[in-house]
């Protein structure tokens, strides 16, 4: 319930405002790709302005999210070493526990019971 009312607090203002620029944002405008002659057509696009802010946008998320995934591959190699360890570790572990519980049998058995602490 309290994440339905914080996604209808965060993101139906953000809607109301991305509304609003596509709104206030549809004359159509050209990117021309070539410095030297602007008026060229070949490397120009035309469409509306707030295609290209939203084409903007999503190019910096993406580009945003390549750069801190890359940055952090350091800790998730890290994280699978010792994630692996761990797993050895556990069955060293257990195997260790599985041989003390079966020599504690075997005592029980060969000494009788083992007397109270």
């Amino acid at each position: 319930m309290v994440k339905k009312i914080v996604n209808l607090v965060i993101f139906l203002p953000l809607a109301v405002v991305l509304v609003l620029l596509c709104v206030a944002n549809r004359q159509s405008v050209t990117l021309a790709l070539n410095p030297f002659r602007p008026e060229d057509q070949v490397l120009g696009l035309s469409a509306p302005f707030f295609v290209f802010l939203f084409l903007a946008l999503i190019l910096g998320l993406v580009i945003g999210a390549s750069v801190t995934w890359a940055t952090q591959g350091q800790h998730r190699r890290r994280a699978r070493t010792e994630a692996k360890t761990a797993v050895r570790l556990q069955a060293e572990a257990d195997k260790h526990k599985a041989r003390a519980e079966e020599l504690a049998a075997q005592q029980t058995v060969a000494y009788g019971r083992l007397p109270a602490k």
